[in-house]
């Protein structure tokens, strides 16, 4: 178990990328970290690469992908995610029309291009779930031979914004229903300014699954709960499934770190070293919708493990100086 003395003592500079919401990191097996998240004026999907986590900062940016100009995926694009499957690279992400702004749906994008930032991008469509309502932060894994998708949805029938649905897929962009709904906003900290869970990101480790999730507005309310299962077993069994009762990292007035949440998972240039990828502001009080609030800083800070087998992430580490 890493102690909070451990953990601050950082081996990366934050933030690790200014402005920069709903941070992914990929590290592939090239060697290379690839990056892409939300930018703020939510119109286009970039992605950079570079040899080590901090050299994110600097890379170059390449746009992947922009907007359309009307129709569907032609305003707010959200949240995506770069993921390697079968050889070829995808971008899962979320958008919505220009008139209607805040009525997202889920989208993939395809490269074959051995380097991404080369080649491509070619639309593979809408993700279609059992529902046509609000859905957004759709992330995969695989496990025992079965590719499964993870995301964020409004279920009509269900008062609140969203809740996590899991699915197996048949291909990198297609479902195979029925879907199973694995939590919805029940805590009180989930459920502050907004009904949420959102933002899934999964770690398989000590024989479970881990899926981390954010909940409530994306202020500093924002923080992050922690799913559980068996590796063994059925994953599509909501049973499977426990539940963190509290947050298992929220903001850190000692810190100087507020909501942090929408979280990725990589390994550290060791190879061995677990590192959470996040996003959180250094300050509190926000002028404003937050979505309109650019300072949402992409960070990275090394976790440990519990002695009982669970991840522990402590506290999100101050910004320090470059």
């Amino acid at each position: 178990m890493q102690t909070k003395e451990e953990q601050m003592k950082q081996q990366y500079i934050n933030p690790l990328i200014p402005q920069r919401a709903d941070p992914w990191v990929y590290k592939h097996t090239d060697g290379y970290y690839y990056f892409t998240a939300s930018v703020p004026e939510y119109d286009l999907i970039e992605v950079r690469r570079s040899a080590t986590i901090q050299g994110l900062g600097t890379a170059e940016t390449v746009v992947a992908w922009r907007k359309h100009d009307a129709g569907p995926m032609s305003a707010n694009i959200w949240a995506p995610e770069i993921h390697y499957i079968d050889d070829k690279w995808y971008i899962y992400f979320a958008a919505a029309r220009s008139d209607e702004a805040f009525n997202h749906r889920m989208y993939v994008i395809e490269n074959e291009s051995a380097n991404p930032l080369e080649g491509q991008w070619v639309e593979k469509g809408q993700i279609v779930t059992g529902w046509e309502s609000f859905s957004l932060d759709s992330t995969t894994f695989e496990h025992e031979g079965t590719r499964f998708l993870v995301w964020a949805q409004k279920d009509p029938e269900i008062p609140g914004n969203t809740n996590l649905y899991i699915a197996p897929m048949s291909n990198p962009w297609t479902i195979q229903g029925p879907q199973k709904m694995i939590t919805m906003p029940e805590y009180e900290w989930e459920k502050i300014g907004y009904l949420v869970n959102e933002g899934p990101a999964v770690v398989k480790r000590n024989g479970r699954i881990f899926i981390t999730y954010s909940a409530s507005a994306t202020d500093h309310h924002y923080c992050m709960g922690l799913l559980t299962a068996s590796d063994t077993d059925d994953l599509m069994d909501p049973s499977s499934w426990s539940k963190s009762a509290e947050p298992v990292f929220a903001t850190s007035e000692t810190t100087g770190q507020y909501g942090p949440g929408h979280n990725s998972f990589t390994i550290a240039e060791d190879g061995l070293t677990d590192i959470l990828i996040y996003h959180a502001r250094n300050y509190k009080e926000i002028t404003g919708d937050p979505l309109n609030d650019p300072n949402r800083h992409t960070r990275a800070q090394s976790f440990g493990w519990n002695s009982d087998g669970t991840p522990d992430f402590g506290i999100p580490v101050p910004d320090e100086e470059s």
